[in-house]
């Protein structure tokens, strides 16, 4: 059975291709979840028109996020946290305090798009990637500074 696929199967195919699978896979998975259509003369057109304007969207939303990329430049984000010895903090700097931060600076970025891979736990300067497009990254510098001792 050829099926066109409406969104990404991992092992199988990308949205769009057309891809030979079981009759059983298709008619009882792919289909009832809406993952696929059936690969008909008429189906294979309108999903030619989904392909254009994908590629039209995609273009688009790639030369936004190259322009947001050009006004990230110079831009740094820092924080006043507490912290014990050896510059340890107590709690950490997440994607989303970045992403709060940025927010405050009218740039409005998804935490998902911040590449942290863990929280920052000490002082000091890092440079962390944004994605802003498949194609698109861009770095912003982050500062953790220790708050002052209360004495």
């Amino acid at each position: 059975m050829e099926v066109i696929l409406k969104e990404d199967v991992p092992k199988l195919g990308n949205r769009g291709e057309v891809v030979k699978v079981a009759e059983g896979y298709g008619r009882n998975f792919l289909l009832p979840k809406k993952l696929a259509i059936e690969a008909t003369v008429a189906n294979k057109t309108v999903i030619e028109q989904m392909k254009a304007a994908a590629v039209r969207r995609s273009a688009k939303e790639k030369s936004e996020a190259e322009a947001l990329a050009k006004q990230f430049e110079g831009i740094e984000v820092s924080f006043t946290r507490k912290s014990g010895e050896n510059d340890q903090l107590f709690g950490s700097v997440t994607a989303g305090d970045i992403a709060e931060a940025l927010e405050k600076k009218s740039f409005h970025i998804d935490r998902r798009k911040v590449q942290l891979h863990e929280p920052l736990k000490t002082v000091g300067e890092f440079t962390i990637a944004v994605k802003l497009h498949k194609d698109v990254a861009t770095h912003l510098k982050v500062v953790v500074a220790k708050e002052a001792a209360e004495e």
